[in-house]
């Protein structure tokens, strides 16, 4: 799956943590609203972030996402990701809500 990274060693990117770490926030912020009026949610600011342990092709991941504060149009959260229950990645991630975006049709 991530051969080139590293080979004979392959793991999964932070880049690929960190950007699953952004959806969990983006489904938390979304629960917040009625289905038929969520916003879109964008990945605005990555204020910290922190990779403890590597992760590998086939370990199961699991997502953690907590508000911690929040305006109109920003919303900060504590984010996780843990493997066998030991902390894999941590940081805290800021999403805008975007202001008239046109979505693509489905």
């Amino acid at each position: 799956m991530f051969s080139g990274h590293f080979p004979g060693n392959p793991i999964v990117p932070g880049v690929i943590l960190t950007e699953a770490l952004a959806q969990a926030a983006g489904i938390a912020a979304a629960s917040g609203y009625p289905e038929t009026a969520r916003p879109l949610f964008l990945l605005s600011a990555i204020r910290t972030m922190k990779f403890l342990q590597a992760v590998g092709p086939g370990d199961q991941i699991d997502l953690h996402a907590e508000k911690i504060a929040g305006t109109e149009t920003l919303l900060q959260f504590k984010v996780s990701a843990s493997v066998n229950g030991a902390v894999a990645a941590e940081g805290q991630l800021v999403l805008s809500i975007a202001a008239d975006f046109a979505r693509a049709p489905e």
